[in-house]
């Protein structure tokens, strides 16, 4: 990502030297756009504009790479910087408390959006008790999955893999008899080409299709 940004910032600071049209006023809304564009290439360049009097050509309008600043951060790619208070712990003992602080906020996030838990105010202990074991069950089946992802079918998350399933419909087709009855015939929808290869991936069949059943009188006929 860097090298394409730089790539990109290089390309455009010669554009907008050769703008003839272009004042030092609107060459420094263009250079903070393209630094909003490209934040990371921005602080690896070094550049020299124009004063108020001066026109806008190779002399007053320069740039150039900081090759120092560029070491600097490749040396630093792939490398986590942890701040803490806790001068006397082991290191590896707080790479450890940061995981497991990554994996809470994970958890927050997960019963927030994929299970799209929402706040309920309960009056009774009780249903508070409910509330709180019906979350956790949720999120143990949420990561249950994303386990069994990572293992049979790994790139795919929980969310693409949920989205995925809900194509898959249950519907009830009623058809009525001559004498006034209805047949009723549950079925789900047959799953797309892609959903099928997920299928073999998890290693997951889908049941056979239910039994129709027979309405008489009104009333389901067992």
């Amino acid at each position: 990502m860097r090298r394409r940004q730089l790539k990109q910032l290089w390309k455009r600071l010669p554009e907008l030297r050769q703008m003839k049209t272009l004042d030092r006023d609107g060459l420094l809304m263009k250079l903070g756009a393209a630094r909003q564009q490209w934040p990371t290439a921005w602080r690896l360049v070094a550049l020299r504009v124009p004063k108020k009097e001066e026109p806008i050509n190779e002399q007053t309008f320069t740039w150039r790479l900081r090759k120092q600043k560029l070491r600097q951060v490749r040396r630093r790619e792939g490398r986590y910087l942890l701040r803490t208070n806790l001068t006397q712990e082991d290191p590896a003992k707080l790479w450890q408390y940061y995981i497991q602080l990554t994996q809470v906020e994970e958890a927050f996030k997960n019963l927030k959006g994929d299970l799209a838990l929402r706040p309920l105010y309960h009056q009774k202990e009780e249903r508070i008790e409910a509330h709180i074991f019906v979350a956790f069950l949720a999120y143990c089946l949420h990561v249950t999955l994303h386990r069994w992802v990572r293992d049979l079918a790994p790139g795919l998350t929980p969310r693409s893999v949920l989205e995925k399933f809900a194509a898959v419909q249950m519907i009830d087709v009623h058809l009525p008899t001559t004498d006034g009855r209805h047949i009723i015939l549950p079925r789900y929808t047959q799953p797309e080409k892609e959903l099928q290869v997920l299928l073999h991936q998890l290693k997951l069949t889908l049941p056979e299709q239910p039994p129709p059943r027979i309405t008489a009188s009104g009333k389901l006929a067992n």
